[in-house]
């Protein structure tokens, strides 16, 4: 597991944009923490490193935001899904199969159906201007 400790939004920025380099086609990148933790700032650095062009914002209202890049790159927010069958009426496991990275903001609400190999990126918000962030890779063995 790696540890980190952000103390600006361009620091959260600039890890995304570092930990992309573990990620290729068919990578998913479970993101958890609060309102405010930086989950889209780090997707937003994930972005920059596949050189997406199109501005990266929470899709917490349209749910996908699909960017194109040197690889695709599917940021899925769950914050609105009620329940596992609502995520996957959304074409959950599509995404997931597409060969694009996907990034899944909220995975708490895939407890249970989360593929085994993933990398799990939890964040917290320490103040105002720092968050800490951990990234372990699973993959099924632990």
């Amino acid at each position: 597991m790696e540890i980190f400790i952000s103390k600006s939004e361009s620091e959260t920025v600039k890890r995304g944009k570092e930990f992309a380099q573990q990620l290729h086609a068919g990578s998913l990148v479970a993101l958890y923490g609060d309102l405010g933790a930086g989950k889209t700032q780090f997707v937003k650095g994930i972005c920059e490193a596949f050189e997406v062009k199109e501005v990266v914002n929470s899709p917490t209202f349209t749910i996908v935001n699909e960017y194109h890049g040197t690889l695709p790159v599917f940021h899925i927010d769950l914050y609105r899904m009620k329940n596992v069958d609502e995520i996957l009426n959304i074409g959950f496991d599509e995404y997931l199969e597409s060969g694009g990275v996907c990034l899944v903001e909220w995975a708490e609400k895939l407890d249970g159906i989360l593929p085994e190999k993933r990398f799990d990126v939890r964040m917290s918000v320490i103040d105002n201007s720092t968050r800490g962030i951990s990234i372990a890779f699973m993959n099924g063995n632990s």
